[in-house]
């Protein structure tokens, strides 16, 4: 799911995704679709007219590191909706889904639609991948059901090794995606930079003390479970907060949502609900925390 999920992504964004979400202007949430695929466009100066923006690279740079996000997205996604969906319907959805939600929200954010012109800020990807993945995540899980039971029994996670291995990488590449996000090799960048790994290294020594403190041990799931929460939640402020506001996100993330694994589904859904969700809740859990956090950012000062 998740290598079809990028390759149609790809195909799907240079057709025409691309400029639905950073094109020419035709409705307030979306650019006017068309293809980025001649060698013309591919050379030419990136630039995003509803924005009035222009970046010193190729168009093709700004297409290929845009659709890395888009693809991320779907691939966030299908965590959601491994072992509940079919894989045909899975190839139907990911085109549909990439054109008419995500594209949607990237134009709207960050192409130059209403909400850029309104002064909304997500700096690297907080509404329109984190928010906008989980939600479509949330809203399947419940709609397609539940895993098999048996898939159910024991989802722990059975290569320790390959789940260090995997948050290595995937702190690594967290640097590309917030310190790129300037399109230059700006200060802002480099202050992007450091507030993501200050962020993430404070979320991960909360999340192990935290596990000392409950459980009596510290615990390499949990320091990684830290390192992603510090992740997404610096991820719509990192390059708009001082470097102590990227201290107190990564102390937020790395205490509030410690507890989120062991809990149980909210009351206020019932009970086939519950059962539909419940493997699902920490995803979520990590969706509300950006929120939190892409609104506490606004109120910490930027210098």
């Amino acid at each position: 799911m998740a290598f079809y999920g990028f390759a149609a992504t790809l195909i799907t964004w240079v057709l025409w995704a691309y400029k639905v979400g950073f094109g020419i202007y035709m409705l307030p949430f979306a650019g006017r679709p068309g293809p980025v695929v001649t060698m013309a466009q591919e050379l030419e100066q990136s630039c995003l007219p509803s924005a009035g923006l222009c970046q010193n690279f190729p168009l093709s740079t700004m297409v290929y590191f845009q659709f890395v996000f888009a693809a991320i997205t779907i691939v966030i996604m299908a965590g959601a909706f491994l072992g509940r969906m079919n894989f045909h319907a899975w190839m139907i959805f990911v085109p549909l889904w990439i054109t008419f939600s995500y594209s949607i929200g990237a134009y709207s954010l960050w192409g130059g639609g209403f909400l850029w012109q309104r002064g909304v800020i997500d700096y690297s990807g907080g509404y329109v991948i984190h928010i906008s993945s989980g939600t479509a995540g949330f809203v399947g899980a419940h709609w397609i059901g539940p895993r098999l039971a048996a898939d159910r029994e024991d989802s722990r996670p059975n290569n320790i090794l390959c789940v260090l291995i995997g948050a290595g990488i995937l702190w690594i590449g967290w640097n590309g995606f917030n310190g790129g996000d300037p399109y230059a090799a700006s200060a802002d960048a480099g202050a992007a930079v450091l507030n993501t790994n200050v962020a993430t290294a404070m979320s991960l020594l909360c999340w192990t003390i935290c596990d000392m403190i409950y459980f009596k041990k510290p615990s390499v799931l949990g320091a990684v479970q830290g390192m992603i929460t510090g992740l997404v939640a610096i991820t719509p402020a990192a390059g708009v907060v001082a470097g102590w506001g990227a201290i107190c996100i990564g102390f937020a993330s790395g205490t509030i949502p410690v507890r989120s694994p062991q809990s149980q589904p909210p009351q206020i859904l019932g009970g086939k609900a519950r059962r539909k969700i419940t493997d699902f809740l920490f995803f979520i859990f990590l969706v509300v925390e950006h929120e939190y956090h892409g609104q506490e950012s606004r109120l910490l000062p930027q210098n």
